[in-house]
């Protein structure tokens, strides 16, 4: 089988983020299907651009899978230059249709960027192609800008974003949701009920079977001193931003009141200066920023960790049901896990590998971290076990491209 996957932010182990996308291709390549992916050159999220030195287009092939690069306008943040950048990708999809379609022959078409704007291109090269055409939901658009952003349903760039959706709620002859719980909302903006696979976010297996040994480097060695003080490791690893409720977790560290725990947020982003600047002024001698570690070293550096960490804001959003790479990360390390979330789903209780508490609520989470700062470590390692079976089992992407080949049937 022939698939064309159209993901705007796509990324591979070279260029970074986004994975998903190269995951599942990998996957379907190993099973003995064709894969390109297209995705555009410009991207906020990918650590390494390629580099198409001048050129309208890249093709590459890594690890099996066939890359086409776009080139597209520059931008930082989400401002106007995105939304140009968006619309600038669609547009040379859109013109470059029926050369797509003759040149790759594809049965499978898939719309998967973040936003729904690609499903009309993916449309027109699915129809000249006489492909299966899927839509795969990552966020919600325009329903995230509006909830998150405040934008009104009026605004033009939120009702282009919403006739999208709804075209593909239409048209698509499957739609395949990272996201559990977004039945009611598709169904009410036309989407058939048969249409809708769940396929959630996962893990490669490989890079977590494999025992690479100690964490080397500065991160190792400030491990290895707190170890010596004899200190409970409640560790953090990913992104600072607003959206991580870090800021929550920092009230939780002033409240334990238990000098055996010690708190470690390890990574980089936009809030990580004024987190920093908020434990000086609590005067947290238990808290420790590091720096982000390579992709290779998480699991050494998960596995570090006592308790892992991971915090929502108190979002109507997550409603609809989460699917965080980074608690799909934690239960490989086998971690027990603290899950400060409201939400539709709650995979740290599917798998019962640690405990759930309020979002937004300091003293929440340090009760939570206090409970499992006080289970023996045989129990800490049962919740860490039962978080690893059951991520091995549903959400590592051997299972999860299998899963989604089955909507493309």
């Amino acid at each position: 089988m022939n698939i064309l996957l159209i993901n705007h932010y796509a990324g591979s182990l070279r260029h970074g983020m986004e994975y998903r996308p190269f995951y599942l291709a990998r996957e379907w390549v190993r099973l003995g299907h064709r894969v390109r992916i297209i995705a555009s050159a410009q991207s906020h999220i990918r650590a390494q651009a390629p580099h198409l030195h001048g050129k309208a287009q890249l093709d590459e092939v890594i690890d099996g899978v066939e890359y086409q690069w776009i080139a597209t306008p520059a931008y930082r943040g989400n401002g106007a230059a995105r939304v140009i950048n968006m619309l600038a990708f669609v547009t040379q999809l859109y013109r470059q249709a029926g050369q797509l379609a003759q040149q790759l022959g594809a049965d499978v078409v898939i719309a998967s960027s973040t936003y729904p704007l690609d499903i009309w291109p993916a449309h027109r090269i699915a129809r000249m192609s006489g492909a299966r055409l899927l839509f795969e939901l990552h966020d919600l658009w325009p329903l995230s800008p509006m909830e998150l952003g405040g934008y009104s349903r009026w605004h033009p760039f939120i009702m282009l974003l919403q006739a999208a959706e709804n075209f593909a709620c239409r048209h698509a002859d499957a739609i395949v949701s990272i996201l559990p719980k977004v039945r009611d909302h598709l169904e009410a903006h036309g989407m058939a009920p048969h249409k809708l696979h769940i396929v959630p976010n996962g893990a490669d297996p490989a890079e977590w079977l494999a025992d690479d040994g100690p964490l080397p480097g500065l991160a190792g060695a400030r491990l290895d001193a707190l170890r010596r003080q004899g200190k409970f490791i409640v560790g953090y690893a990913g992104t600072h931003g607003i959206a991580n409720a870090l800021d929550t977790l920092l009230g939780a560290a002033s409240l334990v009141g238990d000098e055996r725990l010690a708190f470690v947020l390890v990574g980089g982003g936009p809030v990580k200066t004024a987190l920093q600047q908020m434990a000086r002024h609590m005067r947290l001698t238990n808290v420790h920023f590091f720096d982000p570690v390579p992709k290779q070293q998480v699991p050494a550096l998960l596995r570090s960790f006592d308790v892992a960490y991971i915090g929502w804001q108190r979002q109507r959003l997550y409603r609809f049901g989460i699917a965080p790479n980074k608690l799909i990360d934690y239960m490989m390390a086998g971690c027990a896990i603290l899950h400060s979330v409201d939400a539709g789903n709650d995979p740290v209780a599917e798998a019962g590998c640690g405990l759930t508490v309020a979002p937004q609520d300091p003293a929440a989470v340090a009760r939570g971290l206090l409970a499992l700062f006080m289970l023996s470590p045989p129990e800490r390692a049962a919740l860490g076990e039962r978080g690893r079976n059951y991520a091995m089992t549903h959400l590592t992407y051997p299972v999860l491209g299998r899963r989604f080949l089955q909507a493309c049937a």
